[in-house]
Order: C-alpha cells, then structure tokens, then sequence
C-alpha cells in the first residue's frame, strides 16, 4: 500500500516537471512572439512556480492527514482485535485448571474399594 501511495506522489511530481516544462515552453513561444516581455514571462513562471509549490504542499498535507486518519482506524481495530484475543486466552487459561480437577474425578476411573 504504502509504495502504491510513493508511486502516486512520484507521478504528481512529475506531472508537475512535465507541466513545468509547458509553461515554459508556451511563455518562450509568446516571448519569441512579441506578447509578452522575458520580464513578465519570467514573472509569470515565477508565480505558476509558486501556486504549483503551494498546491504540492497543500495536496501532500491533506494526503498525510487522511492516511494518518486511515492508520488510525486501522491501528484501532487491530487494537481492539488483539484485546478480544487477550481476553479469550486468559479466560482458556482459567478454564484449564477448573477442567484438570474435573478430569481427576473422571467416571471412566474405576476404584476398588474394599470393606
């Protein structure tokens, strides 16, 4: 699960390389174009730079939050599973003794008695 989770990061940083390389490829194209000065080309790189970082840390703080939330519950229940366990062997453990006793008086024994 957890490299599911690492390959899905890896592929967002990625698409955000790839998308990088877009805006830089359009902004040099409008720049060569006359449209836009290097100046706000640069400007504008700089500001879908930051957003992108913004979004990026936002995006992998809420992933964090949720998967910590989903190991909790899961942390939860195998707690929960491993005190219902817990509880089961230590009643075995005291049924044990009471079932000895009774196998000492067991009717298959036969005892002689003699008067």
């Amino acid at each position: 699960m957890i490299d599911i989770i690492r390959r899905t990061l890896l592929a967002g940083v990625g698409a955000a390389v790839v998308t990088r390389e877009k805006v830089e490829s359009a902004l040099g194209e409008y720049v060569r174009q006359g449209k836009v000065s290097s100046a706000e080309a640069r400007e504008t790189a700089g500001r879908i730079a930051d957003e992108g970082r913004r979004e990026f840390d936002r995006m992998t703080e809420e992933l964090d939050q949720r998967l910590r939330t989903l190991l909790d519950g899961v942390d939860g229940r195998a707690q929960r599973r491993l005190d219902a366990l817990e509880a089961r062997v230590a009643a075995l453990e005291n049924a044990a003794p009471a079932e000895a006793g009774r196998d000492a008086d067991a009717p298959g024994e036969v005892r002689s008695e003699r008067p």
